[in-house]
């Protein structure tokens, strides 16, 4: 049994991270690694000085493997992003569920924060939680991430110098929780294997995600997921009707017949519901 989110989430936002010990078990683990296996077989290296030339990345997971799920859905994590996240938007999204490889002679990756994604104002509210699964064993020799303690938030990011790193060195069923305004990277794989991972992200539900999701997920994909992992997806609204569909919650491409012709509704917040309400009000008496 893993502690209480509450008690991850308290370090989360101490330390600007926290490393969750057997948070799935690993048996999952080795399932989803065998079906990703053939993918990363498949796919080749990345280009460029930030992805890295030695490494491999690809996306979709939930549509590669049923056992992607389990990570995207684990509940103490899905907590803690609510209670990191959630005073800041109406719901939270998935933001990325992505496959990386490091393989040997990769160097260590540039020093980052996530957040820099958008380019809105940073240390009034996160933007993103981001959770590493590794799929192989993480050390200090073979690409473990490197974060930056204490680099986080309005104090953090005031800093000249991030200060150094730690390797989130840890086993398969673990899950390596950062901030996005903590400074991380990739580490060097200086060994003679490569090293797997997963990275599942949570974001504010009104920003645009790093993974496009309904390319990933068109209809016909989500329409197999449960409602809320569909909804996690992109399959919802965000109050007051932001990511509409002919003016409804897109869920309704879920639907096994959709109407030609749709007509717009409202989804509003309970405090603009009641504001128009006092406006009709006013002018109606």
């Amino acid at each position: 049994m893993i502690a209480s989110s509450g008690h991850w989430t308290d370090q989360l936002l101490d330390q600007g991270y926290c490393i969750i010990p057997d948070a799935v078990p690993a048996t999952v683990i080795a399932s989803l690694d065998a079906d990703l296996d053939p993918v990363f077989a498949a796919t080749p290296f990345g280009q460029g000085r930030f992805y890295g030339f030695r490494t491999k990345r690809f996306g979709s997971l939930l549509k590669r493997s049923r056992h992607a799920e389990a990570l995207v859905m684990e509940p103490t994590i899905l907590a803690m992003a609510q209670a990191v996240l959630g005073d800041a938007c109406d719901r939270i999204q998935l933001n990325v569920a992505q496959a990386i490889e490091i393989h040997p002679g990769e160097v260590r990756q540039f020093p980052h924060r996530d957040h820099d994604m958008w380019a809105g104002a940073k240390g009034a509210h996160e933007y993103l939680l981001n959770v590493i699964w590794p799929l192989t064993t993480f050390t200090g020799e073979n690409g473990a991430t490197q974060i930056y303690p204490f680099s986080h938030g309005p104090a953090g990011l005031a800093k000249d110098d991030p200060g150094d790193p730690i390797a989130a060195a840890c086993e398969p069923g673990s899950a390596i929780c950062f901030l996005g305004s903590t400074a991380h990277s990739a580490g060097a794989n200086c060994t003679s294997t490569a090293r797997r991972g997963i990275v599942i992200g949570y974001s504010l539900g009104w920003l645009k995600p790093y993974e496009n999701l309904w390319l990933a997920y068109p209809p016909d994909v989500a329409r197999t997921f449960p409602p809320e992992l569909a909804a996690l997806a992109g399959y919802a609204q965000h109050r007051p009707n932001l990511g509409n569909y002919e003016g409804q919650c897109p869920s309704i491409l879920l639907q096994d017949e959709v109407p030609t012709h749709i007509g717009a509704v409202d989804a509003l917040r309970p405090d603009q519901e009641a504001m128009l309400a006092d406006f009709v009000d006013a002018r109606s008496g």
